[in-house]
């Protein structure tokens, strides 16, 4: 089982979960500021999730690439959409400041 670690933490998942749903389960501080009450819910559209990630993913989605793409966050930036990616064995993730992750 793959294993996620983020900050101190060290959380197991099945392989191809989504990462999304094993960091909310885990109480891991994903979203920040207003963005805690107020996200799309894992659509993809809102980009308060990205995260970057060290380790093996799934590919990037059309929704993922889409948000990506324009400010605040930038292409090229190495942010993943927590809510749009899927976990494909052991990960580092972090979460940069800021509302959408991106400082």
């Amino acid at each position: 089982m793959p294993v996620i670690r983020f900050g101190d933490q060290q959380i197991t998942c099945k392989e191809n979960a989504n990462l999304r749903h094993v960091l909310m389960a885990a109480d891991v501080p994903l979203y920040s500021g207003i963005a805690r009450q107020i996200h799309c819910r894992g659509l993809g559209t809102c980009g308060t999730c990205a995260v970057e990630v060290d380790g093996p993913l799934t590919e990037m989605t059309r929704i993922e690439r889409w948000r990506l793409s324009f400010p605040p966050h930038q292409k090229g930036s190495r942010l993943r959409l927590a809510c749009q990616c899927r976990v494909l064995g052991d990960i580092e993730v972090h979460k940069r400041p800021g509302l959408w992750g991106t400082g």
